[in-house]
């Protein structure tokens, strides 16, 4: 599943919640048993158990933290309705769940970080300042940066220097407030050819040029299986400047257990660094319907049974 799909989905069902309470799936009530929290803060997003939980977003939240589930994510949050956030932050805060990213800056067709374009870096940096009340009103700490597309027709050192200095900018916005924009890496093979920043190598090298605790690297464990693998020596090397995680099997992009990632091990190693933030659950679901909600949240007992 595609990061348009996931903003596209967020921001319809933010549209219709605030008219009425959608009525509830009947299965609710059985599935929903107060299991015991998971090791990881995992974080689902809008969606994903909309079979067994209904379509509110409200109900939602309320039926993953009775699965146990401490976080959620939402990329679509910057564009929902002032209203719906602050009530979704609220449930939060009662539920005590963890706010995970929302996407502040992601325009894959821009290219604004790595040229000298005063207008278009402009728009960026504003784009981080409105993103600074959203993460208020949402109790957010995290918020998401693509550093969008590459030239062809300049060496990629100076587009490296052009784009450190401009998240240089972004990061003395976030700085004051103690909020950490993510910068994520794509992988170019099978979703995002074209994009800047793909590697986690790389990421890690322009984290540590901008020398900001407002900038750290979304490591996208999907992503980086298809990039560069080789994961668990990436995440160890890259461990400092890592400041959020997002999971997805390969091939497929859907719950863990579903492809090649052994996930199991990753999460345990992940865990046992001692990583208190959030694995953003970004991925789609290999079944549909009430089943395909039941095996999500079965995978992820599989996989965090460490």
């Amino acid at each position: 599943m595609k990061r348009r799909d996931f903003i596209t989905t967020s921001a319809a069902m933010g549209a219709g919640v605030l008219a009425h309470g959608a009525v509830q799936g009947q299965e609710q009530s059985s599935e929903a048993n107060s299991s015991d929290k998971f090791k990881l803060h995992y974080a689902p997003h809008f969606g994903m158990f909309s079979h067994l939980a209904g379509n509110d977003p409200i109900d939602q939240l309320k039926f993953a933290a009775d699965q146990g589930f401490t976080a959620w994510e939402d990329n679509g949050m910057k564009g929902k309705p002032v209203e719906l956030q602050e009530k979704i932050a609220k449930t939060m805060d009662q539920l005590g769940m963890k706010m995970g990213v929302f996407v502040a800056h992601g325009n894959f067709s821009n290219k604004a970080f790595v040229t000298q374009d005063k207008d278009a870096r402009a728009k960026v940096v504003q784009e981080i300042k409105d993103s600074v009340e959203v993460a208020k009103r949402v109790n957010a700490k995290w918020m998401t940066v693509v550093p969008d597309g590459y030239v062809t027709n300049k060496e990629w050192g100076y587009q490296t220097a052009n784009c450190v200095d401009l998240l240089r900018e972004c990061a003395e916005v976030l700085e004051p407030h103690g909020l950490v924009m993510v910068l994520e890496p794509l992988n170019w093979w099978t979703n995002h050819p074209g994009l800047f920043l793909h590697k986690i190598p790389q990421a890690y090298e322009i984290c540590r040029a901008v020398n900001s605790p407002s900038c750290k690297i979304l490591f996208d464990i999907y992503h980086q299986q298809i990039q560069e693998g080789n994961l668990i020596p990436n995440i160890d090397m890259a461990w400092s400047e890592i400041g959020y995680f997002q999971c997805g099997d390969n091939p497929g992009r859907n719950e863990p257990g579903t492809g090649e990632i052994n996930y199991r091990n990753v999460f345990k190693h992940i865990h046992s660094k001692g990583f208190e933030g959030i694995m953003g659950m970004e991925h789609g679901k290999s079944l549909r319907g009430i089943e395909g909600d039941r095996e999500l949240i079965a995978a992820y007992r599989r996989a965090d049974d460490f």
